[in-house]
C-alpha cells in the first residue's frame, strides 16, 4: 500500500508552519515525514531529537523532517529510504510558488507504485484574506487546494470571520475547516479533491518577489530593533530570523507577516548569530534601504 502524501500551500505567512508543527506533535501515532522549506521554522525541542543524518532530521516520537530543496521527488526518495517507512508525508509548499508545479509531479504514475497525493490542503490567513483574494498567486493557492484551514481566526472579530467564510465558500467551493480546532489526520486524508486537473489561474511571474538576507555576529538592542521593524513592516511580506539581544544568553525566532510580529524562544543549539530573511515584492521594494537599516544596529 502506498504511502499517503498532504501537500500544505498558503501565502506567506499564512501559518503552515503552525499547522505542520501540530502535525509533529500531536499524539497521533503515526510515522510522519515532514518535507519542508526550512528546518529552522519547525519548532523541535532539542530533547526529541533522535538522529540527523543525509539531510533528515529524526525524531524519538518516530516522525523525521527533511529539508525540500532542489528536486521533490530525489528528496521523496531519500524519505522513503528511511526505516521504518513513514506512515505519512507532508510536503510543505514555498509561500511564494504556485503549487501546481508540486501537485502535478506527486500525480506521476510511478511515484504511486510507493507513494499517492492524498489531500492538498490551503492555509488561509483569517486577518489577511480579505485584501487578498485579488492576488492571482493566492487565487492559485486556493484554488489548487482541497481543503482550506483558516489560521488566526482569533486574531479577527467573529463578524468578519463569518462573512470570509460566505467569500470563500461562494467563490471557491472549497470545504473550509479552522485550524484552531485541529482537525484529525483521519478527517483531512478523507477530503481529497477527485479531479485535479485544474488550470493555473493567472499565475504570478517567477521574478515577482525579492529577498535579501542580513547576518551579525553580535548581540543587539531590543527596543532599536523593535523600532526598525516598526518601520520596515508595512513594505515587507514576511520577515524570519533568529536574534540575538544584548543582556539575553538565548537565542529569539523573529517572525513577522504583514503587521503582525513574534518573538519567541529559539530551540537549543541554534547558532548564535543573528539571521534575518526579509521577502518584499520586487516592484515595491526598499530592501537595500531594509539592510542599511539594521545594519545601523551593529554599532
Amino acid at each position: 500500500m502506498s504511502v499517503p502524501i498532504l501537500v500544505v500551500t498558503g501565502f506567506l505567512g499564512a501559518g503552515k508552519t503552525t499547522f505542520i508543527n501540530t502535525l509533529l506533535q500531536s499524539g497521533h501515532g503515526l510515522r510522519i515525514a515532514a518535507i519542508v522549506n526550512d528546518f529552522g521554522s519547525i519548532n523541535i525541542d532539542a530533547t526529541l531529537i533522535g538522529a540527523s543524518a543525509d539531510g533528515v532530521i529524526g525524531l524519538k516520537n518516530g516522525c523525521i523532517c527533511c529539508s525540500l530543496q532542489g528536486d521533490l521527488l530525489r528528496t521523496l526518495r531519500t524519505v522513503m529510504r528511511q526505516t521504518p517507512v513513514p506512515e505519512l508525508i507532508v510536503v510543505e509548499a514555498s509561500g511564494v510558488a504556485d503549487p501546481t508545479g508540486i501537485i502535478q509531479s506527486l500525480m506521476d504514475p510511478v511515484i504511486w507504485q510507493s507513494a499517492r497525493l492524498q489531500t492538498v490542503i490551503g492555509v488561509v490567513d483569517a486577518t489577511d484574506a480579505p485584501h487578498r483574494m485579488d492576488d492571482p498567486l493566492w487565487q492559485t493557492q486556493v484554488r489548487g487546494s482541497d481543503v482550506l484551514l483558516l489560521a488566526k481566526g482569533d486574531c479577527t472579530t467573529t463578524e468578519a470571520l463569518s462573512a470570509l467564510r460566505s467569500r470563500l465558500s461562494v467563490s471557491f467551493r472549497k470545504t473550509i475547516l479552522d485550524l484552531s480546532e485541529a482537525p484529525s489526520i483521519s478527517a483531512l486524508l478523507e477530503l481529497q479533491e477527485t479531479n485535479r486537473n485544474f488550470p493555473r489561474t493567472n499565475p504570478a511571474p517567477d521574478n515577482r518577489f525579492a529577498h535579501a538576507e542580513w547576518i551579525h555576529e553580535g548581540a543587539i538592542d531590543l527596543g532599536a530593533f523593535q523600532k526598525v521593524m516598526g518601520q520596515l513592516a508595512p513594505g515587507l511580506l514576511r520577515a524570519k530570523g533568529f536574534i540575538r539581544f544584548k543582556g539575553q544568553t538565548e537565542m529569539m525566532l523573529f517572525q513577522l507577516s504583514g503587521n503582525r510580529a513574534t518573538l519567541a524562544r529559539a530551540e537549543e543549539g541554534v547558532d548564535p548569530v543573528c539571521r534575518l530573511v526579509l521577502i518584499a515584492e520586487r516592484d515595491k521594494t526598499g530592501l537595500d534601504e531594509a539592510i542599511g537599516l539594521l545594519r545601523r544596529l551593529e554599532t
